[in-house]
């Protein structure tokens, strides 16, 4: 297993089949005694199933053995240049431009272009600003001043760090340092139809809307907001789960105008915004959102914004499907999903039928 992602972050690359995490880690199955990249096209085994190593020696150390339709003891020449470049956009300061990318490679900066995006969804630029926001958290998180902070993960001004196209933090930098603290943030689990819901809110708006299991929800929102003051009161939610209650209970819409205080990076917010344009009853495919945003070879980032969305309902992931309409993955439990999809088309249906 690697050590900078988790397991479910594993798990949901291999439910995209997500090509972007070949390389960075590999999957077994024990029924089999086979082990394959994430994006490997066979059939998925149950997750109880599942091994991940960080690299093919491990896989084999443990007894496993290569697919034969996957091959991952296979890197393409394609994916040897794109971790280079990915390299390159790791470290260099400032950002490379896409002629010095070219050259440091020997391709044009067009192909540049074209093969980075094919193979990891979004372009070297959008790539390396979110390269720099996650080094800009973990400065942060690690006590480092705002300033030295900004200059450490790669801003070159000041201007660039407030940026509201690259804010990825939903807070100021200085109270993101403090773990949030100055920050209030209220938050409350209640039972819903699809189980236990926790909403979370901060003066300007909702920040967390998730379901699961009620412990594990708030210490996932202690974990993002360690010093922040959590406030367990529903009573300042009050607006917030009306509306969500309302959502489930097969009246759209009211959840899409509510308040929203959730970071992301600009091309996850264009993802989101598209989301929030799908109508409820209606599914899009990942090639379609991709589409919408005008970033048609961006379908695998798509997908990651979508299981990266913290908002459920207010940003409706669940109305995006596979192109063959399968459901594909989501972020709370695809039986969620598909409740969703089967509750919202009836409401469809009812509302459809003369009085």
């Amino acid at each position: 297993m690697t050590q900078t992602m988790t397991d479910d972050a594993c798990w949901q690359a291999i439910q995209t089949r997500d090509a972007a995490f070949d390389g960075q880690f590999y999957y077994a199955v024990t029924t089999t005694g086979i082990y394959c990249r994430p994006s490997c096209p066979s059939r998925r085994a149950k997750r109880e199933h599942v091994q991940y190593f960080a690299d093919l020696s491990a896989a084999q150390a443990a007894g496993f053995r290569a697919c034969l339709r996957c091959k991952p003891g296979e890197v393409g020449a394609a994916q040897r240049v794109v971790a280079q470049l990915q390299g390159l956009l790791d470290t260099a300061e400032p950002v490379p431009t896409l002629a010095q990318l070219g050259q440091a490679v020997g391709l044009s900066p067009f192909y540049v272009q074209r093969m980075f995006k094919a193979a990891l969804g979004v372009s070297p630029k959008q790539y390396a600003l979110g390269r720099r926001g996650e080094r800009l958290k973990a400065e942060l998180r690690a006590g480092s001043a705002v300033t030295t902070a900004m200059y450490d993960a790669g801003h070159p001004s000041s201007r660039t760090l407030y940026d509201p196209a690259t804010d990825q933090l939903g807070m100021p930098p200085s109270s993101y340092r403090r773990g949030g603290a100055g920050q209030q943030v209220f938050y409350t689990v209640v039972q819903s139809v699809l189980g236990p819901m926790l909403v979370a809110a901060t003066g300007r708006g909702l920040c967390s809307v998730r379901f699961g299991d009620a412990a594990e929800l708030v210490a996932e929102l202690r974990a993002e907001y360690p010093q922040a003051e959590l406030l367990s009161e529903a009573a300042p939610l009050q607006p917030y789960l009306t509306a969500l209650h309302a959502e489930l209970a097969g009246r759209p819409a009211a959840a899409l105008n509510l308040p929203r205080d959730a970071a992301g990076t600009d091309f996850q917010r264009r993802v989101w915004e598209a989301l929030r344009g799908i109508p409820a009853g209606e599914t899009r495919s990942y090639a379609d959102v991709a589409a919408l945003i005008g970033e048609p070879n961006a379908v695998r980032a798509v997908a990651r914004a979508c299981a990266s969305n913290p908002l459920a309902l207010v940003v409706p992931c669940h109305r995006v499907v596979r192109r063959g309409g399968e459901l594909g993955g989501y972020r709370w439990g695809v039986e969620r999903k598909r409740a969703l999809l089967e509750g919202e088309q009836r409401a469809r249906q009812n509302a459809a039928q003369p009085a």
